[in-house]
């Protein structure tokens, strides 16, 4: 089939490579975000997808929208037989969605009908889901709402962070998205309509959403940190400025005890009262929360690097303080 690839980050490029590589169809053309400026230098950098199309002389479309009748034209003189989906970031207006033949196939990171929506793999970690996967749809209307051709599914690992899980569901999401290719090429794939049931949404994640809550469960502060890390990442503040968090370590009930019987018996046992009051020992930091204590393991002052927690406990000496 002719293919025109719409994506534009990082996890998108396994699957425009698999295509590529595999060889069972012609990608004519590549989709994806007008270049942007990153990095300290703000230089002007092609995104990831249109990066590796020039690799391959593929030609790359980077259009600010997808509404402009030349753009519209563009795409319909290409002639493609289908336009797989991956993570594109630009709203495919209605009167396009039947130019293909197969129309535009999204490949998702959830198991339909589960979180629809921009966030699905930090939405399920930080839900606690055990089980997550990819699946791929045909785009209608509706967000996410279209009817699925083909899943695959990925356990969810105690210490995945969203970054993790990404990376595997890129790789197996990657063998779909091309497995879906190829059945609609030989007319073996209809899709099923999701059902009403199961239906949850991923919203864009807000820096907010990352700030730490202290008064939740050691669980749940640990789950939504690994869900938001390294983008954009846990932080809570101190004496007034930003703190960025990186890995933490709920402590088991019986540790949590035994700290709490030891403050206790101890002057910190005053001023280690309520959450997010920080305790300071000799190889560990811990911080109180809503069900007892949880380990804080990487810390990110402003203006420096990230660093294990005990290194920057010795130059801000924040025992007895509170993060908030």
């Amino acid at each position: 089939m002719r293919l025109i690839f719409a994506g534009t980050p990082e996890p998108a490029v396994v699957a425009l490579k698999k295509l590529i590589e595999d060889g069972h169809h012609e990608v004519v053309a590549v989709l994806t975000r007008p270049d942007a400026r990153r990095g300290r230098g703000k230089t002007l950098s092609p995104s990831p997808v249109k990066a590796l199309a020039l690799e391959h002389n593929i030609p790359a479309l980077t259009p600010t929208t997808l509404k402009d009748p030349e753009v519209q034209q563009q795409l319909a003189d290409l002639a493609p037989d289908c336009i797989p989906v991956v993570a594109y970031g630009n709203l495919v207006p209605e009167a396009l969605l039947d130019l293909p033949t197969h129309g535009w196939v999204n490949l998702h990171f959830s198991l339909l009908p589960a979180w629809r929506g921009a966030a699905p793999v930090q939405a399920a970690i930080a839900a606690g889901d055990e089980i997550t996967g990819a699946s791929t749809f045909r785009i209608e209307k509706g967000l996410d709402t279209g009817p699925v051709f083909g899943t695959v599914t990925e356990a969810i690992k105690p210490t995945d962070t969203a970054d993790d899980l990404l990376t595997r569901l890129a790789y197996s999401g990657a063998d779909l998205l091309a497995a879906t290719m190829d059945g609609l090429e030989a007319g073996a794939l209809r899709p099923t309509p999701q059902p009403d049931e199961g239906v949850s949404y991923a919203a864009k994640i807000t820096p907010e959403d990352s700030r730490i809550v202290w008064t939740q469960p050691s669980h749940v502060i640990d789950r939504r940190a690994r869900a938001f890390t390294p983008a954009p990442g846990a932080w809570t503040t101190l004496d007034g400025a930003r703190i960025k968090v990186g890995g933490m370590t709920p402590l088991a009930d019986a540790d949590s005890d035994a700290l709490e019987a030891a403050l206790a018996a101890s002057e910190a046992g005053a001023v280690a009262d309520g959450p997010g009051a920080i305790v300071v020992e000799k190889h560990r930091v811990l911080v109180r929360c809503g069900d007892g204590f949880i380990q804080v393991d990487q810390v990110q002052a402003p203006g420096k690097k990230m660093m294990a927690a005990q290194d920057w406990a010795r130059g801000a000496q924040p025992g007895g303080k509170v993060f908030e």
